[in-house]
């Protein structure tokens, strides 16, 4: 059997020496040669350092800020997602508005940012930072927020002993109108589920199956887009086995949120079409290629629904959640009892949220506490 080998490699090395000064064909690309067979000795190249992850050591290497503060600030960014808990889009905004602050103050002041100069900032270059965010087309919730993120990183400085900086404290932040959620009328609402308002589309049954499973969800368990998409398999009951889901909302945070028998239908209805396996531990949800669904295409398909129902823009996704905490609300529902199937922290964004004035809150309280 070697004997066989040892022949036809000598016979195909012979072919190969013979050909290397024939035409090459057109339209193909001949075989590389293998070492030893005439070709000429190529130096191998120098390892190269394997290339960076993104995000790694990128804070050190900060073009507007002094070594220190780039230390401190990827030690705060590891705080927040770690210890605070936050979710990674929140990090990321954070860490950008940190970005945008410090870029300002090594153009305002004439350098990179150091600690000394953390430390000793007027509230006048506070303002100075607002007023340039303001001509670049900011609104006033986008600076709010920007300022909070500079905040939590000042405060983070003053916990860990590396300086107070008592000008971010100084001033105020900017005002903003408050707007009150505008949530569907209830027929409506009702009606967002509805394979049928659908049926002129060229999609799939079971993908009109899971977007109804999805809005359905939204509106009648009061979830964010995120919540819903981010449930496994195994977190959500078969229809009469159980009517409760435990969800995972912002900041890692889990909570119990009641199903309705007829979401839960309409989730088995798309279980039953969907054409991959949904094993336990995956994504319940699933997108056109199998992998887990994008936000984007319930929003797509919410888009569709407005088209249908002639709803006005501000029919999205979201909005099935203040639907669901307003006609909750309207229908008598504890406010309490909203907030914790909202997953809030505090009442007042509840309040805002549903838009609760302080007499209707008053007035729960005093029909409501024993000694009103």
């Amino acid at each position: 059997m070697n004997d066989v080998f040892a022949t036809k490699a000598l016979a195909a090395r012979k072919k190969t020496a013979g050909s290397e000064t024939s035409p090459r064909p057109s339209g193909k690309r001949s075989a590389p040669r293998a070492a030893g067979e005439g070709a000429p000795a190529v130096k191998s190249p120098s390892p190269q350092p394997s290339p960076r992850k993104r995000g790694e050591g990128e804070e050190a290497t900060l073009p507007f800020t002094a070594p220190e503060v780039a230390a401190e600030l990827a030690r705060w960014l590891a705080y927040l997602a770690s210890e605070r808990r936050m979710s990674p889009k929140t990090v990321e905004a954070y860490q950008r508005d940190a970005h945008q602050f410090l870029s300002f103050l090594a153009q305002h002041l004439g350098g990179r940012a150091t600690l000394q100069n953390l430390a000793t900032l007027a509230p006048a270059d506070v303002r100075a930072f607002m007023a340039a965010r303001r001509a670049a087309g900011i609104a006033g919730r986008s600076l709010m927020r920007a300022l909070a993120g500079v905040r939590s990183f000042a405060r983070f400085l003053e916990r860990e002993g590396r300086g107070k900086v008592g000008a971010l404290a100084a001033v105020r932040a900017p005002k903003i109108a408050k707007t009150l959620p505008k949530p569907l009328a209830m027929p409506a609402a009702r009606r967002i589920a509805d394979v049928d308002l659908r049926a002129g589309e060229e999609r799939e049954p079971w993908v009109l199956a899971r977007d109804a499973a999805v809005l359905a969800l939204l509106y009648g368990s009061g979830l964010r887009i995120s919540e819903a998409l981010g449930l496994k398999c195994k977190d959500f009951p078969a229809p009469g086995t159980g009517d409760v889901i435990v969800v995972t909302g912002k900041g890692n945070k889990r909570r119990m949120v009641p199903v309705l028998l007829r979401v839960a239908e309409l989730v088995a209805d798309y279980a039953a079409l969907c054409p991959y396996d949904l094993d336990a531990d995956g994504p319940l949800f699933r997108g056109a290629k199998g992998g887990p669904l994008a936000p984007r295409i319930i929003q797509l398909a919410m888009q569709r629904m407005r088209g249908a129902l002639g709803l006005p823009d501000t029919a999205t996704p979201h909005a099935l959640r203040h639907s669901f905490a307003t006609h909750l609300l309207a229908r008598g529902g504890d406010l309490r009892a909203i907030q914790e199937l909202l997953g809030h922290a505090s009442l007042s964004t509840t309040q805002i949220y549903t838009g609760i004035d302080s007499e209707k809150l008053i007035e729960v309280y005093r029909s409501a506490h024993p000694r009103a």
